[in-house]
């Protein structure tokens, strides 16, 4: 099986007849930032000593500002410039990783198509989340191979009902939201054709900055002066999700400064708070902790696979149903801050998972 990835890399024209490629840049300013020290993020990175003095006095030249800070007894850690490089790269690969992730797992599938035997991938379509992409990661090690896109949960669950894929990945909230919430996502799925295959249940809440310092408590508090809020693309269930919590707290959207902005990812709108270029955002908590940042619970969600009832028996389906149920995948699920795999495995018609009568 081939493997590919694709990783995001950008270069800053400081002068125009010097471009500077921040690849090596970047990677060095990460484990300074980590370990304070020049010589340990050199070694990190695979960088003479001399090497790596020669990058950063070069950065330094080209923005006419030092990147690093020394102090006696302190080591050696990021100026304000720099960390707000690392952060920008930071947000750049959360933001595109769904994209990139897809198009690797494309490329993958048509170069296996060269290979004599290869065993046909499975084609998930998935709203973008931690668990999807531990199960992903997982089925590649076992070498069942999984052509991957990611797309928000109606588009996904349309793909499946044209037959373009094999599996969807939708998400639901638990509680009130739920027969509303699956108005736009069952009328994709036949009660007599489909069921699901229960993955995770996932807690979705507020992202704020360490300590809290707004006080924000509640999406009431979204639309309090001098709150910036970094919102989901249109489309995704997690915008969804936040437009009838909003509505439930009699809330108009135009009150919410940032309510017009889009991030494609639970990862991105974290990267961007955790930048300071916003207050406050709706997530799963897996993306805050990766980001530092403190969460604030609102609900529950369930993640599901919908899948056509009568290939669930037949290869590749049922290696996945197996991989699923499996104590490993349980384990890797589990270890996903937020995420509970207490049912995951579960393999449910749409009357048992939701109360729609066939």
């Amino acid at each position: 099986m081939f493997r590919v990835k694709i990783h995001p890399q950008w270069e800053i024209s400081v002068r125009p007849d010097s471009p500077l490629d921040t690849a090596a840049l970047l990677a060095l300013l990460k484990e300074i930032q980590d370990t304070g020290s020049i010589a340990r993020a050199a070694k990190a990175v695979r960088l003479s000593y001399r090497y790596a003095w020669g990058l950063l006095r070069e950065a330094e030249g080209q923005f006419g500002q030092a990147l690093l800070a020394t102090g006696r007894g302190r080591g050696t850690s990021l100026t304000a410039l720099a960390q707000k490089l690392v952060w920008a790269d930071r947000r750049i690969a959360a933001r595109l990783s769904p994209m990139l992730e897809s198009l690797a797992s494309e490329l993958e599938n048509e170069l296996g198509k060269m290979v004599a035997d290869e065993p046909r991938a499975l084609r998930l379509d998935a709203s973008h989340g931690f668990a999807v992409a531990a199960l992903t990661q997982h089925l590649q090690a076992l070498r069942l191979p999984v052509e991957l896109r990611y797309r928000n949960s109606t588009d996904a669950l349309a793909a499946l009902a044209r037959g373009e894929c094999d599996l969807a990945g939708f998400h639901v909230p638990v509680g009130p939201f739920q027969q509303p919430f699956l108005a736009s996502c069952l009328r994709w799925l036949d009660p007599a054709k489909h069921c699901v295959l229960h993955l995770a249940v996932r807690e979705q809440g507020l992202f704020v900055a360490p300590g809290n310092p707004l006080g924000i408590r509640s999406v009431a508090d979204l639309a309090a002066p001098g709150v910036r809020f970094v919102n989901r693309q249109t489309g995704s269930g997690t915008r969804l999700l936040l437009e009838m919590l909003l509505a439930e707290a009699g809330i108009e959207p135009t009150a919410i400064n940032g309510f017009g902005s889009a991030e494609f990812t639970h990862s991105a709108v974290a990267a961007y708070i955790a930048s300071g270029m916003a207050d406050v955002g709706l997530g799963v908590r897996t993306a805050a902790e990766r980001f530092g940042l403190a969460f604030i619970p609102l609900l529950r969600e369930r993640y599901f696979l919908a899948l056509p009832c009568a290939a669930a028996g037949e290869a590749p389906l049922r290696d996945l149903v197996g991989v699923v149920r499996a104590p490993a995948c349980h384990a890797l699920i589990d270890a996903l801050p937020g995420y509970d795999a207490t049912a995951t495995g579960t393999m449910q018609t749409l009357a048992e998972a939701f109360g729609v009568a066939a």
